[in-house]
């Protein structure tokens, strides 16, 4: 709770130090509130939004199935191993969902701690051993513990209204220089001129709001790749790094990621980018491992 109350008073107290700004030195000193309100709505609405519904959504997005009762002896083995697992940590048990994928893989979300959810695919219980099987496991419990879901989300709420918000200050300075520039004033109030201000300024908008989504998307993965480390050294710290390298190992042999593009970044085997290493949610399996040995600082 109380990193909600840091992230969101932080995200607030930086937007009103910008509006506050805007409005004295005269640079747009109109609908200042109603910006920043409209970014703060926008920009952490779709965030929170994807947070309180994402186990139906990431249930929804694999076909996954929620094991009520276990039907044979992986499952029941699978249920224990976790109850086992989050009685060491001390954290309340999840709900545990298998979902069907060629390839081994795994997830934790939601939007409390105490009410998380675990899915594997069955990829996973098919190619992996009992031993890595339990430090995946540990993983994504680790996920939970840490308050990664809750983290990210408010990361990336934070991110969206600052793009929204300085893309659309941006575009109204420019728009009105540009106007300025290029358009008498005795002429500004004139409706051919006012479609080309409002396009200038739509332009504007839009590729600020690019080329800020992207910086954003940079902050973003940088952090979703820091979480995976403590993720990975969380997990060696429950069932031993032995078991935790074990299943990294095993990971490389896996078919590529099927999971879809709003589920891999909660996976413990993510996609890479093939472009940028700053654009990936997952560091490469060898530096989780050598960090997992000491040789790799992150």
């Amino acid at each position: 709770m109380m990193r909600i109350i840091i992230f969101v008073f932080t995200n607030f107290a930086v937007m009103l130090f910008i509006g506050l700004f805007l409005s004295i030195s005269g640079v747009y000193p109109h609908h200042v509130m109603g910006m920043m309100i409209s970014a703060c709505l926008i920009g952490f609405g779709g965030s929170f939004f994807s947070l309180i519904f994402s186990q139906w959504i990431a249930l929804r997005s694999v076909n996954g199935r929620i094991i009520e009762v276990p039907n044979n002896a992986t499952e029941s083995w699978l249920i224990n191993t976790i109850k086992n697992q989050v009685d060491q940590i001390g954290i309340v048990m999840p709900k545990v969902a298998i979902y069907p994928a060629y390839n081994i893989n795994a997830f934790a979300t939601g939007a409390k701690k105490n009410e998380s959810l675990i899915a594997v695919s069955s990829g996973l219980l098919q190619y992996m051993t009992h031993d890595e099987v339990e430090a995946v496991l540990a993983h994504e419990l680790a996920h939970i513990y840490n308050g990664d879901m809750v983290t990210m989300t408010l990361i990336q709420g934070v991110l969206n209204t600052f793009v929204i918000f300085i893309s659309n200050a941006l575009a109204i300075v420019i728009t009105k220089i540009l106007s300025n520039m290029l358009i008498p004033n005795e002429d500004s109030k004139n409706p051919k001129h006012i479609r080309t201000s409002a396009t200038i300024h739509t332009t504007i908008s839009t590729a600020l709001s690019t080329m800020l989504g992207a910086c954003a998307s940079m902050i973003t993965m940088w952090f979703s790749r820091k979480r995976e480390f403590y993720a990975d050294a969380g997990a060696a710290r429950i069932v031993g790094i032995n078991k935790m390298i074990a299943a990294l190992e095993r990971l490389k042999t896996s078919y590529e990621p099927q999971e879809p593009k709003n589920i891999i970044t909660l996976c413990i085997n993510g996609k890479n980018n093939a472009l940028c290493e700053l654009f990936m949610s997952h560091p490469s399996i060898e530096k989780r491992i050598d960090a997992l040995r000491g040789k790799y600082i992150y």
